[in-house]
């Protein structure tokens, strides 16, 4: 979707955002939800720039490399978060789900070796892993704030973060000299389609389930990511996967096994 849409990456993220801003308010003021304040507002708008950060550099990231390569760097979230989670938030992780992840980085590993991006790639590559370190911080800060003992609502929670992902975003835009505004029809189509999909059913979910599972099974469960952006970016934009990708791709999926295998059958650490 973000490749199909014709505005610049800032553009997009930005856009992203501030839809997901405006699709999401109406529901939570109907439903009377009560918006955070004092220090949980502080650290869902310090969830969110993170969030900005992350949607700024991956997106980024796509106008360097291929949609697989961008995907499997990013999707390298799960070290970070495993190491992060158990140092600021005491969470376990037991031996099964630790070589899930290695298993499905491993795959990761073996998709990025299929050479299908240009000569920019490098500089494409580091803001896709830069993506994943500041998705880190968006996930850690999350999941503190949704396992709470009076945890944040998902639909105030989400405005909050999506807000203030936004505003970080618009500045830098204009600054750089992205365009935020006279896009065409096909063009807004998509970013709406962005809004509804990935942000509202991706992201907000994803919010939702901060609430009740540790933070690094949650982001090992998107390694699955790589998988399907790589089937869809052969499909629509005839950026056809070769053999190492399907290998790298099959190898992933197995390592998500491991990893909720692992986390179901509470082994201990």
């Amino acid at each position: 979707m973000i490749r199909l849409a014709d505005a610049p990456a800032l553009g997009v993220a930005f856009w992203r955002c501030a839809l997901g801003v405006v699709i999401l308010l109406p529901l939570a003021l109907l439903r009377r939800e009560e918006f955070p304040r004092g220090k949980t507002l502080y650290v869902g708008i310090a969830s969110g720039v993170a969030l900005g950060a992350h949607f700024g550099f991956w997106i980024s990231s796509l106008d360097y490399t291929s949609v697989a390569a961008s995907v499997v760097l990013v999707s390298n979230t799960p070290v970070f978060v495993a190491i992060l989670a158990y140092l600021a938030l005491g969470e376990k992780t037991t031996p099964l789900s630790f070589a899930g992840i290695l298993v499905a980085l491993g795959g990761t590993v073996v998709i990025a070796q299929d050479g299908s991006a240009g000569s920019a790639a490098v500089f494409g590559n580091v803001l896709a892993i830069l993506g994943a370190l500041t998705f880190t911080v968006y996930v850690l800060v999350g999941r503190s704030q949704r396992s709470a003992a009076e945890p944040v609502g998902v639909l105030p929670y989400s405005i909050v973060l999506y807000t203030a992902a936004a505003a970080a975003l618009l500045p830098i835009a204009l600054l750089s000299g992205d365009r935020v505004w006279g896009y065409g029809g096909e063009t807004w189509f998509w970013l709406l389609a962005i809004a509804l999909g990935p942000q509202i059913m991706g992201h907000t979910v994803f919010n939702w389930a901060l609430r009740y599972v540790e933070a690094s099974v949650i982001s090992g469960t998107v390694l699955a990511e790589p998988v399907v952006a790589s089937l869809l970016a052969w499909l629509v934009l005839s950026e056809r996967p070769g053999t190492v990708t399907l290998v790298g791709g099959a190898v992933v999926l197995a390592g998500i096994f491991l990893l909720l295998r692992g986390r179901r059958s509470g082994v201990s650490p």
